[in-house]
């Protein structure tokens, strides 16, 4: 099999196989998923698929079987849980290694840009990751994804009803498309080279809290309003007022996400995305405006 697609019932992982779809044979890739529940979502529309769960070295010794080039797509446990991460990634490397995969294609974070300097929790999983794939003797590209631009309320903690929002910091961030990485990222594997090597997608331009906040009032005729507060007062408050009932380890995360940002860790670009797609990648409140806002209008 010449490509397999890890994560392909998520956002970006979907995004990449509707790229192959769209331009690769069917019989040179298949899907995977966690849940073998998925095998006929895929195989319906004629796509192969294997049943890969990471925390099942299994049903990765069986999936990785004859894969040339392998999408690795970083769990969805990374924003919290970092050990666990560690964990199931050292699984996916250890599989590939022992069914001689070709090349890994691995999507990371991009805190710290092109460096290894980051020390948000979230970053050194990934960092950790990097590592591994570097001391196994794979062949690898680590592909630092720009944060995506659909993530913004994530970062905000904004719901559509809330008018007052509050954060522990502010700095310059490259919100990215995810469609936009996703069609970079299958581009890259597609076209191969950029062996053993760390690169970075990102859109060309940053954008800051207080600006996102603008972007939502002028999009959608709200009066969002921006408060700054303490780490402490944004970790103690967050889990009480929240409407979506996070934890208060999801506030503690955010508050390294936008420390990191304050630090400037969020504010590299990148031109290869840019060469990837032959043009310009949208900007962030371009991105923003056709991706999420246009649908929270007030009547």
């Amino acid at each position: 099999m010449k490509y397999l697609i890890t994560g392909a019932t998520g956002g970006l992982g979907g995004h990449i196989l509707e790229y192959f779809i769209a331009q690769i044979p069917f019989s040179d890739f298949a899907a995977s998923s966690s849940s073998p529940e998925n095998r006929s979502r895929f195989e319906s529309r004629g796509v192969n698929f294997r049943h890969l769960d990471y925390e099942n070295p299994t049903t990765l010794n069986r999936a990785l079987h004859d894969v040339e080039n392998l999408l690795f797509i970083s769990t969805n446990a990374n924003v919290i849980d970092v050990e666990k991460v560690k964990r199931q990634h050292r699984n996916v490397v250890e599989a590939a290694r022992k069914a001689n995969v070709k090349h890994v294609w691995y999507t990371s974070l991009p805190f710290g840009g092109l460096t290894n300097d980051s020390e948000v929790s979230v970053q050194r999983a990934h960092l950790a990751t990097e590592k591994m794939l570097k001391e196994s003797g794979l062949t690898f590209t680590c592909i630092r994804e720009g944060i995506y631009v659909e993530g913004f309320p994530l970062f905000l903690n904004w719901y559509p009803e809330t008018t007052l929002l509050t954060l522990p910091g502010d700095g310059e961030i490259a919100f990215t498309s995810r469609v936009e990485l996703a069609v970079c990222t299958a581009r890259l594997m597609i076209q191969g080279g950029f062996e053993n090597r760390i690169v970075l997608l990102t859109a060309g331009e940053t954008i800051t809290a207080k600006e996102l906040v603008s972007v939502i009032n002028e999009t959608t005729g709200r009066r969002v309003e921006l408060r700054y507060v303490s780490p402490d007062e944004f970790v103690d408050a967050g889990p009480r007022n929240d409407r979506g009932g996070k934890s208060r380890a999801f506030f503690e995360t955010l508050v390294s996400l936008w420390e990191s940002a304050a630090s400037g860790e969020l504010r590299t670009t990148d031109g290869l995305m840019a060469e990837i797609l032959g043009r310009d990648p949208i900007p962030p409140r371009d991105a923003m405006c056709i991706e999420w806002l246009q649908g929270y209008k007030e009547a």
